[in-house]
């Protein structure tokens, strides 16, 4: 599980919580009307945008976030390192008993191609789909949720002025109009907490996400490339280094030394 999401989500909530009872009992903030126009149309409008296929994906993605694994981009260079070793001093068909051992499914066809003989433009090529593919799902993952932040204030709004024109009705009650008044607003909150308490934050930490894994998936592809062309591994690593941050390669480069 991903703790710093976790903590993220929990503390925003509490806080909101807390805004929200130092005013008074929640059961003021709470109006089922105004709670249906908003969560529901915010949830409707993303089947209005995204076809069916793509939204029924949103609770795994959510999912996906809370309970993302990171991968050590530091143990992938060693491992792609490793590999250039091994087909340097035995030949790159000697990777094809290493396959066995790979996980990942990207870095297996890569090897596997390069075992085969397959053209170096074509690895790159169908690699560099196979990565285009990921950035295109994980697109359509984030823009629901910016659909979801997107629309939320607006029906919030649109809520606040269905209840001042039934408040604006019962002009000729004056006791009648705070209490309206605060249940047309209520809509305009709804909608800010969910763009701005899930939605958008979501949205934030799927680009962030995609982005990770795809600098995950170019190393790969860089690392297959320069063993399918039989680099020194010193030069693969330094290769695969420079995706590094200049700190983490001086920690790395010390290390070696």
């Amino acid at each position: 599980m991903d703790l710093g999401v976790l903590f993220g989500f929990l503390g925003t909530w509490v806080v909101i919580t807390w805004a929200l009872l130092s005013g008074g009992s929640l059961l003021y903030y709470v109006d089922v009307p105004s709670i249906i126009l908003v969560c529901g149309a915010t949830f409707t409008i993303v089947f209005y945008a995204f076809p069916a296929r793509n939204v029924k994906r949103v609770m795994s993605v959510a999912k996906r976030l809370f309970f993302y694994q990171g991968q050590s981009i530091e143990k992938l260079i060693e491992d792609m390192v490793s590999f250039a070793e091994i087909a340097r001093r035995d030949g790159i068909l000697s990777l094809e008993n290493a396959l066995k051992d790979i996980d990942d499914p990207f870095i297996v066809t890569g090897i596997q191609m390069a075992v085969d003989g397959t053209d170096p433009e074509l690895i790159e090529q169908i690699m560099l789909n196979e990565l285009e593919n990921l950035e295109n799902r994980h697109a359509v993952g984030k823009a629901m949720f910016d659909c979801m932040g997107k629309y939320a204030p607006a029906y919030g709004m649109i809520g606040t002025l269905v209840g001042l024109v039934i408040m604006l009705q019962n002009m000729d009650d004056p006791s009648k109009i705070g209490p309206g008044m605060a249940v047309a607003l209520l809509t305009t909150m709804y909608g800010a907490i969910i763009a701005n308490a899930f939605a958008l934050p979501m949205s934030d930490r799927l680009a962030l996400r995609s982005g990770e894994e795809v600098l995950y998936k170019t190393i790969i592809i860089k690392g297959v490339m320069a063993i399918q062309s039989g680099d020194n591994p010193r030069i693969v690593e330094q290769k695969l280094r420079t995706f590094l941050p200049p700190s983490m390669r001086k920690a790395a480069e010390e290390e070696a030394a």
